[in-house]
């Protein structure tokens, strides 16, 4: 009940409005779930869920009216359709449910927390010392990350908007390109981090929603590691049900296109987020169609391999063991092959490209910006030295970012993060927090307007 009061005191925080269409919301998921037996019951039911969420992005942008409403809309969609599927059990109780929906540490921008995930915790759970010190722990580190890197290297992006897209040399574009991705992943990692250790001080175990992406290979590895409850959500209840990746190469194309577009519009409704959807999609099935001929050629010189071993037991016969290795390596007892270690550079290539299509949502500066970073638009007024100046400045910092990139930070925080030095650090950490809070002001989360 605690918990619940909480958490209506949190959403009703200056626009008791926003609290009265959750509370309806709630009360209507909570009852539909109770009386759930008809398809046609669920499928009017998510288009209720869906409708609001349509309304909130077309009349409040999604943030000033229904704060969060794309996070909790998608949570109640996943417990009825998980009710439905006879995988978890009605909630019986009102106000835990209540508790589902609103609980405050993720109620803005995430994680998405299916049902089944916190049903037990909403029961019972463990709230002690020990969850008490750990959860603290993760939420200083957090919030480090965005107070004191997302907030900072966020800088050098606003001087550039500052300075006018057409008025940037080439190398600034693209530290700019790279400062906002760098912004965007810390703001958002550090509120993922924030809500999980607040979870856990209080008993409740969210789950991790990033897990290093900028070491991904791929675009399809990064987006496993990116926003990551978002893509289960997704691959659970929309590619999945469409058949995924079973009935050939069209319906697979058919199926991701679907996924994209949706994520497209999950993020918002303006131009630029289908530019963005669609990027990363012919990226994606750019990359399937590689793996896909790769693994054709890699078959096809194994076939070869196989009938020069095949002339060799003609002649003379061939040792059992090499019999064995030829049956262990047929085609249909392949493992995927994760892609070469290179691939970190095409990631950090096309990812920075793809978040200015998300970043800049006016499509006619969102080409000089584009045309800026490849050079093929001339510029106006430009500095030639800007990035020199820029790199100066900000260097130091996105270096820091660039390590922070890495597990190596969460090694140190593991290894030392128990001691009395680590724990000194956590506290210096935080009161530095503090005080750039003060001094700064108040930067909003990024993600609370999606």
């Amino acid at each position: 009940m605690t918990l619940l009061a909480g958490s209506l005191i949190f959403y009703a925080d200056g626009r008791p409005e926003r609290l009265v269409i959750l509370l309806l919301l709630s009360a209507f998921n909570y009852l539909v779930g109770r009386k759930l037996k008809k398809k046609g019951v669920l499928i009017a039911a998510v288009a209720v869920n869906v409708g609001v969420l349509a309304f909130a992005k077309t009349a409040g942008r999604g943030g000033g009216l229904m704060l969060g409403i794309s996070f909790y809309t998608f949570q109640a969609v996943s417990y009825l359709i998980d009710v439905y599927r006879k995988e978890i059990r009605a909630e019986s109780s009102p106000l835990r449910f209540a508790v589902y929906m609103m609980m405050f540490p993720q109620l803005v921008s995430g994680p998405i927390v299916r049902y089944g995930e916190v049903a037990q915790a909403l029961e019972q759970r463990r709230c002690d010392a020990d969850t008490l010190q750990e959860g603290l722990r993760v939420f200083i580190g957090g919030l480090a990350a965005k107070v004191l890197l997302a907030d900072r290297i966020g800088l050098l992006w606003h001087e550039v908007q500052v300075t006018g897209y057409e008025s940037i040399s080439t190398p600034m574009a693209w530290l700019g390109a790279a400062a906002y991705s760098l912004q965007l992943y810390f703001d958002f990692m550090g509120y993922s981090l924030m809500a999980v250790g607040l979870g856990a001080m209080m008993g409740f175990s969210l789950p991790q929603n990033f897990c290093y992406p900028y070491l991904s290979r791929s675009v399809r590895e990064f987006y496993r590691r990116w926003h990551m409850t978002l893509g289960r959500w997704f691959t659970r209840y929309v590619y999945i049900p469409l058949g995924g990746s079973r009935g050939g190469w069209l319906r697979t194309v058919r199926n991701l296109a679907v996924v994209w577009l949706l994520t497209a519009l999950w993020h918002g409704l303006t131009p630029n987020f289908l530019v963005w959807g669609g990027m990363l999609l012919l990226l994606i099935l750019g990359e399937r169609l590689a793996e896909y001929l790769a693994g054709r050629l890699r078959g096809c010189l194994r076939g070869s391999g196989a009938g020069q071993r095949a002339r060799r037991r003609e002649q003379g016969g061939a040792p059992e063991a090499e019999n064995s290795r030829e049956r262990s390596e047929r085609p249909g007892r392949e493992k995927r092959v994760r892609a070469p270690w290179y691939g970190v550079f095409y990631v950090w290539l096309v990812i920075p490209v793809s978040w200015m299509c998300f970043a800049i949502r006016d499509l006619n500066e969102l080409r000089i910006y584009l045309g800026r970073m490849f050079g093929i638009l001339p510029g106006v007024l430009v500095d030639r030295g800007d990035w020199i100046r820029a790199l100066e400045g900000y260097g130091g910092l996105m270096g820091i970012c660039l390590l922070a990139c890495t597990p190596l930070l969460e090694w140190l925080y593991r290894r030392f993060g128990r001691t009395v030095p680590g724990m000194i650090v956590l506290a210096l950490l935080f009161w530095l927090c503090v005080l750039r809070i003060q001094l700064a002001g108040q930067n909003p989360f990024m993600y609370s307007q999606y």
